[in-house]
């Protein structure tokens, strides 16, 4: 009978690992053309300190060889939410890092025989490549979250990326930032997550959510593997617009935005992509991903449409069939924020480092 490391339930055998600890994970990502930030070793790691998530990977490569599949998940044990395997939390995206339906196949039906094993409520996979599907619905997944991905091409010149934008919502809200005099600092020093955070909270304040913990955003810079930048407009001397971006192989990924609306006719975030877009540029990346958007947040899809006015669909996918029975948006549309619409932000502050870990 296969340990719990190893599975023998197709023709192709499949081992655990611990992405942490095994050094062939972070080589493997680092080579396979769909590896991400999102499997990265610093992003694993954050998710372990922050939230206690426990990363484990799946594969058909033997202990002795360089990994060439993989689809790796982190635990959330939850005495709120339940136990689940999910790839990965608080991640917009996650590949499973397969060459062929068969792998992924196998491998799907190894994390089930996992799930089971440890009484789970249900698995989650996030992928952005359409091939999954066929695979996915022969094991069982269904359809949780459906969400768009907006993912910028740099390969065209400045001024026809410039050009790309909406006109009247993206390029003159730039030019208005320009005539304004702002001022940027980019970088990830303290003071700089300082006056992040701030506006993070203020923003989270005004959409009635809870705040990401600040040691979420700490530990991310901790790392120095970690390839992460904040930039933020200040008026005068007074932060009124910041974004958090990574930088992974050959491509800028955004993950955050805030601002102050006082200063909102100032069009400080457009303002700040665009210069972190044009930054990407000269670097020589090939891409700038704007992040997940939820299907039914509109606002912030027409944002990203006058961006990248073509995204790609994000379909999340999970196991059993009921547990997404009557999915919507997890915990947000519970009711929870007209609760929150009435606390303070530092209380929303507290609530956000309490729940953030049953959420993921």
């Amino acid at each position: 009978m296969p340990s719990n490391h190893e599975f023998a339930l197709s023709k192709l055998n499949v081992y655990q690992l611990d992405p942490l600890m095994d050094p062939r994970w972070s080589r493997f990502v680092g080579q396979h053309p769909r590896g991400s930030l999102f499997h990265s070793l610093p992003w694993l790691k954050a998710l372990q300190r922050t939230y206690g998530y426990q990363p484990i990977a799946f594969t058909t490569s033997e202990p002795s060889d360089e990994l060439t599949n993989g689809i790796v998940f982190c635990w959330v044990r939850s005495r709120l939410t339940g136990k689940r395997l999910v790839s990965l939390p608080f991640s917009d995206h996650c590949e499973p890092l397969c060459d062929s339906t068969e792998e992924f196949g196998s491998l799907i039906r190894c994390v089930q025989v996992e799930l089971n094993r440890e009484k789970g409520k249900y698995l989650e996979v996030r992928p952005i490549c359409a091939q999954f599907a066929v695979p996915a619905q022969s094991a069982g997944l269904v359809h949780a979250d459906r969400h768009f991905l907006h993912i910028l091409d740099l390969s065209p010149d400045r001024e026809q990326l410039f050009r790309s934008f909406d006109k009247d919502s993206i390029q003159r809200r730039i030019r208005r930032a320009e005539r304004a005099e702002l001022t940027e600092k980019c970088g990830r020093s303290l003071d700089l997550l300082h006056d992040f955070y701030t506006l993070f909270l203020l923003t989270r304040s005004r959409h009635c959510l809870p705040a990401t913990p600040y040691s979420w955003f700490k530990n991310l810079i901790d790392d120095e593997q970690n390839k992460v930048e904040f930039r933020i407009a200040y008026r005068s001397t007074r932060p009124i617009s910041a974004i958090l971006t990574f930088q992974f192989r050959d491509t800028v990924v955004y993950k955050n935005g805030c601002s102050d609306e006082k200063f909102n006719q100032f069009g400080a975030t457009p303002w700040l992509l665009w210069r972190a877009i044009a930054d990407a540029k000269v670097r020589g990346f090939s891409k700038f991903d704007l992040g997940r958007t939820e299907e039914n947040n509109q606002g912030l899809l027409t944002f990203k449409n006058h961006w990248v006015a073509q995204p790609l669909p994000l379909i999340y996918w999970r196991f059993p069939a009921s547990s997404a029975l009557g999915l919507h948006s997890n915990w947000k549309l519970s009711g929870a924020q007209k609760v929150f619409s009435r606390m303070p932000t530092g209380i929303l502050r507290a609530v956000g480092k309490l729940i953030y870990r049953h959420i993921g």
